[in-house]
């Protein structure tokens, strides 16, 4: 591996496009179950491609989290965002389907754990009722820390969950692509960012602990599917692919990092964050990012300051 010297960072950007999204906080008695319920909850959530949503965890709050974020009950907590694409025509019915799903099957039944809104808005779900009905009659109406919540008993004990959930406008589809010499050094590289970037709060990294190894452009010779992988950045197909291979001489390796989040100026300082954090990695020789020419998405994150940034 060469001496760490600065790589490259292509003056392009990231194209993200719409989402409507919603803002989940999780607690638990302790990490370790507030962790279980974080994997479980957002497990097979990475890509729109086939899951039925794109979801991950935003930041720890309340105690051993972030302090100047406190949960209402006072215990351990977990900021969890689920997107669905805006364009999906029935983008408020898949929303809503994945957070039932998602917290009735896998926050509902993990232990200690109990399930809070995070969005006020002027549209909702009546979620915490219709997941309440699992308690078969027994259910009912309170108030639990100065907020109206649905209380289901169940085998631990109680199940405690906010009556409405919020939802509004989102980003999907910021990325980051980190080129280099071989797997190791794009995989550093990659991890430096990720870490970098979730000290921005606001934002999630979907794909399975935040990298994507397998990153995909829009399309396929195939007609029942919709993406496919990107050949042209492949390694073994350089060869193979000739000069329609636009993989930088010497990149043996390209891991991405995906970022979606409540609003482009939180994907943005992300994004800044994580070139930051790992333009001086050992090996690394290209960063760069995939976008369609503004024809997926109208949101573009750009890799270099740009004029009037602040």
């Amino acid at each position: 591996m060469r001496a760490s010297v600065r790589a490259e960072v292509e003056d392009t950007y990231a194209e993200a496009f719409r989402s409507i999204h919603a803002e989940v906080l999780v607690t638990a008695r302790d990490r370790t179950w507030l962790d279980h319920a974080i994997a479980a909850a957002t497990g097979n959530a990475s890509s729109t491609i086939l899951c039925d949503c794109e979801a991950g965890l935003d930041r720890y709050v309340g105690p051993g989290g972030d302090p100047s974020t406190p949960t209402p009950d006072d215990r351990p907590g977990a900021v969890l965002q689920f997107h669905v694409p805006r364009f999906r025509k029935d983008r408020r019915e898949a929303l809503e389907r994945s957070l039932l799903v998602r917290i009735s099957q896998n926050v509902l039944t993990c232990p200690t754990t109990a399930c809070f809104n995070l969005l006020d808005t002027e549209d909702y779900f009546k979620l915490g009722h219709k997941l309440a009905f699992f308690g078969d009659g027994h259910q009912f109406r309170d108030v639990r820390w100065n907020r109206p919540v649905w209380v289901v008993p169940i085998l631990a004990g109680e199940f405690v969950i906010d009556r409405r959930f919020g939802y509004r406008d989102g980003l999907m589809g910021g990325n980051l692509w980190f080129m280099g010499e071989n797997e190791d050094a794009a995989l550093l590289a990659a991890e430096r960012a990720l870490a970098a970037a979730r000290q921005t709060p606001g934002v999630i990294a979907p794909f399975p602990g935040g990298i994507a190894a397998s990153g995909s452009k829009a399309g396929s010779r195939y007609k029942f599917t919709i993406a496919s992988t990107y050949a042209e950045f492949c390694p073994t197909l350089r060869d193979k692919l000739g000069e329609q291979s636009k993989l930088p001489p010497g990149v043996n390796s390209v891991m991405e990092i995906i970022l979606n989040g409540r609003d482009l100026e939180s994907i943005t300082a992300a994004t800044r964050r994580a070139i930051a954090a790992s333009v001086d990695t050992p090996g690394l020789l290209k960063i760069s990012a995939g976008n369609y020419g503004g024809r997926l998405g109208k949101s573009f994150i750009y890799l270099h300051p740009q004029p009037g940034d602040a």
